[in-house]
């Protein structure tokens, strides 16, 4: 498979900017996979697309304030976006100037001096002046994503993030879920929908570009990610009554896939670590029956799990439709719900 495969045009003034006054206000594209059957619907009808005793499984993980601004003893200006906290008052972050940045650099920010351990990889072992998560937490920026052009406002503190949000960690919203507010929860579970949650913390990888023309020689970011035993229950529950599993989310789908993977015999089973799991077309799904989840750049790891999940054909017909009916795109745009194709 090539990288061009997953290339769709998308107008730059489809992508949104900034959220909607109602978080379960977006309009949401029904795709069947498979046939590539399409409706268009809304979030607010979700309730009545799922059957009682279906599953939806969230993804709790809290976005930390991960972009630092500072200063080198120059006076040139840094950036410093954390990808993962380490022990004690490491990071592993970017770290970008207009000069190359080097071993041994102090950086003074707002919050204290900073400074630069060793070179990992793409990435740079910093040393804060305090635990990582509290510093970034107390000094940081909203860490929105590159296609969203304008500074982060107050109200992004608390709207780019779902409300489960509850394990800090995640440099990146897990979107799908930002489309949930407490009325829609509470007319699921009128419905007799139950939900479960996992933890993958979302980082900076996620928007890196796919830089190779042959995906079999693509290495996907590490990320970490728990499935609990309480969530292992309820998807055992789901099964034996004969329910459903949605995923909401990629990051969730990607999470229960790498559980299974995990295990000795493919089934679901309490499991903790890092996850590289790279899912294209041919993949052979063991958990997710359905997946909610936002539109996704042209060319990146999501569509191409997207395609994996609706077959390509149909998810890019699909992707069509969406541009043509002038849906909203990305991490504040509007949702699909997709039924696995089972070819």
């Amino acid at each position: 498979m090539r990288r061009q495969d997953f290339c769709y045009h998308l107008p730059p003034e489809l992508i949104a900017q900034s959220p909607l006054p109602e978080r379960s206000a977006s309009r949401m594209l029904v795709l069947e996979g498979g046939s590539g059957a399409w409706r268009d619907a809304a979030v607010m009808e979700l309730p009545a697309l799922l059957a009682p005793g279906d599953l939806l499984v969230f993804n709790d993980t809290r976005v930390v304030a991960a972009r630092l601004r500072g200063v080198k003893p120059t006076g040139g200006q840094v950036e410093i976006f954390l990808e993962r906290a380490l022990d004690g008052s490491q990071a592993l972050a970017q770290v970008a100037a207009s000069k190359p940045v080097r071993a041994g650099l102090g950086i003074a920010t707002a919050g204290g001096e900073v400074r630069v351990l060793e070179r990992h990889g793409d990435l740079w072992r910093i040393e804060l002046p305090g635990s990582a998560l509290d510093f970034f937490e107390r000094w940081g920026e909203v860490p929105l994503p590159p296609y969203i052009a304008r500074a982060p406002l107050a109200s992004d503190r608390e709207r780019y993030q779902s409300i489960f949000a509850r394990e800090p960690g995640a440099v990146a919203a897990p979107t799908a879920s930002l489309h949930f507010d407490a009325a829609l929860l509470a007319a699921l579970e009128a419905r007799g929908v139950e939900h479960a949650c996992v933890t993958l913390h979302v980082g900076a990888g996620t928007f890196q570009p796919v830089r190779v023309d042959d995906l079999a020689a693509h290495t996907m970011h590490a990320e970490q990610a728990v499935v609990s035993r309480a969530t292992c229950e309820a998807l055992a529950r789901t099964r034996a009554r004969g329910g459903r599993v949605v995923a909401v989310g990629t990051t969730v789908l990607r999470a229960l896939e790498s559980g299974a993977l995990a295990s000795h015999d493919g089934r679901l089973e309490p499991w903790s670590g890092e996850t590289r799991l790279f899912i294209t077309p041919g993949f052979r799904f063991r958990v997710s029956d359905l997946l909610l989840t936002n539109f996704h750049l042209p060319e990146s790891t999501l569509l191409m799990l997207v395609c994996a999940f609706a077959g390509t054909d149909a998810a890019l017909a699909a992707y069509a439709h969406a541009v043509a009916a002038r849906y909203r795109f990305f991490s504040y745009g509007d949702a699909m719900l997709i039924t696995r194709s089972r070819a």
